[in-house]
């Protein structure tokens, strides 16, 4: 059984925050498009199907990375200058991790940890 979890991210600069393909890449202007956008990214495989179709051999890559968690919830707010993201998920790091490097890049940092 899954352990769900509250990670506490933050972004440092949100116009900034774009992940490394254009056409998978967080596009929106503010948090309320960012969490919409992770929120999509965590409950439904369409990201990382568009992501399998650009590998080499997307039939070669593990399937267990597409997990989702239909209950995923993901707010954002401004903070003193950054945004603040509470990410509530059954998926483990590696997935969000994933799914985030794919949305914003480098851009972002777990700040916190726990048990939901």
């Amino acid at each position: 059984m899954a352990i769900r979890s509250h990670y506490y991210l933050s972004i440092a600069d949100l116009a900034h925050a774009r992940g490394p393909v254009a056409a998978l890449s967080y596009d929106g202007a503010g948090p309320d498009d960012l969490s919409a956008a992770v929120q999509e990214a965590l409950r439904t495989p369409s990201l990382f199907e568009r992501w399998r179709a650009m590998q080499d051999e997307p039939d070669d890559v593990d399937p267990t990375l597409g997990a989702t968690d239909p209950s995923a919830t993901v707010s954002a707010h401004v903070h003193d200058l950054r945004i603040d993201v509470d990410l509530i998920t059954d998926l483990p790091m590696s997935i969000v991790r994933q799914r985030l490097n794919l949305l914003i890049g480098a851009s972002w940092q777990l700040r916190d940890m726990r048990k939901a």
